[in-house]
């Protein structure tokens, strides 16, 4: 088995560049709303959702966010940090984010088709059952998330990292990658596994993915 090149090797995404000291702030939700500032604390649940089209958080920390079913389509994030906190089920689609982080989020059946996702980390999110598909992923991290049963048709990653993620029923029909690594990930019951093709693993890993892979391509196994 070929071993990946040092050229092959995912680069590492940007961190987010997070001032410190910048005041709380709790912004009403708006059309089109700018935030510059950090730890903010947001809870638009009892509004009945927000709804804002093309919203702008920039140099931000937000703490647990509460945005679940909001209308974000558009919604922009560069230089963020977010910390806890629900985005079940929103609607996000053509997200921009850029030098982002987001730690412990609940995004269970969200919507991020066709959005751009550049020097990203997502650690212990949960994806199950979101909607990626189409979406643009350069020099990303997700580490210890959930995307069982996710949509990630038409995924096209670059510099991408999968670090002990779950991606059991997934759909990746259609996916491209380029310098792209699964490590220790879970691929039981996923669908366009064909579609790996380019992506880096270890040889542990092709070995605990060796039943997906075989159930794959047909194979039957048999008593020994």
């Amino acid at each position: 088995m070929a071993r990946a090149t040092a050229s092959a090797t995912p680069r590492p995404p940007v961190p987010p560049a997070v001032p410190d000291g910048l005041p709380d702030a709790t912004p009403e939700p708006a059309p089109e709303h700018e935030l510059r500032v950090a730890r903010v604390a947001l809870d638009w649940s009892q509004a009945g959702g927000v709804d804002a089209r093309a919203m702008t958080v920039e140099r931000a920390r937000l703490q647990r966010p509460v945005l679940d079913g909001a209308r974000l389509p558009l919604l922009s994030l560069t230089d963020v940090e977010v910390a806890g906190g629900s985005m079940a089920n929103a609607d996000l689609r053509e997200a921009t984010w850029d030098r982002t982080e987001l730690r412990r989020v609940r995004l269970t059946g969200a919507r991020v088709t066709d959005g751009r996702l550049e020097d990203v980390v997502l650690r212990g999110c949960l994806l199950d059952l979101a909607a990626l598909g189409g979406c643009k992923l350069r020099r990303v991290v997700l580490e210890e998330c959930r995307l069982t049963g996710a949509d990630l048709q038409e995924l096209a990653c670059e510099d991408v990292v999968f670090d002990s993620c779950d991606l059991s029923e997934a759909d990746l029909t259609g996916c491209r990658f380029s310098r792209t690594e699964m490590r220790d990930c879970t691929l039981d019951g996923a669908r366009g596994l064909e579609f790996l093709r380019g992506v880096g693993m270890r040889w542990e890993d092709v070995l605990r993915s060796a039943g997906p892979f075989a159930a794959h391509v047909g194979v039957r196994l048999i008593d020994a």
